[in-house]
């Protein structure tokens, strides 16, 4: 089950926002790990029909990934992450922008939360205005993308076995 939310939240970024979730049949540990090593997330990272190629990776507070996603295109587009927080399996925060440099980086925060034997994985990512959030929907279709990156998510998660 997937949903999308851009509703009211306490938080006062509403407007700046965009929330994605979807229940992942897997445990909440087995769903994190996969944002955990490289060669997973080269494997399920991005929408449908993009791949992703690695140039670094540390998953650490404060660390990065650099990478290049290939659009089934054929246009290529440079990402940059700095994860900022690291809880497992619970939380994930980070920066994420074309590049260390970019003054338009935004913030995401994804919540695992077990429900049975199954995760509730939220992702929400705020931006640093309402024109720029606007721009990723219509323009990067986002929320699709987002839907589309979870559910491959769920898809890779579901061909795993705890540790692999």
């Amino acid at each position: 089950m997937s949903t999308t939310d851009q509703g009211a939240t306490p938080t006062g970024t509403a407007d700046r926002e965009i929330v994605i979730s979807r229940v992942i049949d897997a445990p909440a540990e087995l769903v994190f790990e996969a944002f955990t090593a490289v060669h997973h997330l080269s494997r399920w990272w991005g929408p449908e029909g993009f791949t992703t190629t690695t140039r670094s990776f540390e998953f650490r507070a404060d660390g990065e990934w650099d990478f290049v996603m290939h659009g089934p295109d054929g246009t290529d587009y440079s990402e940059w992450i700095t994860w900022t927080e690291i809880t497992p399996p619970a939380r994930i925060a980070f920066r994420h922008g074309e590049s260390r440099d970019d003054p338009n980086t935004f913030e995401t925060v994804i919540a695992f939360d077990s429900d049975g034997d199954a995760t509730r994985v939220e992702m929400r990512t705020v931006f640093p205005t309402r024109e720029q959030r606007d721009e990723a929907v219509e323009k990067y279709h986002a929320v699709d993308g987002g839907t589309q990156t979870l559910a491959n998510l769920a898809s890779y998660v579901g061909g795993l076995s705890p540790r692999e």
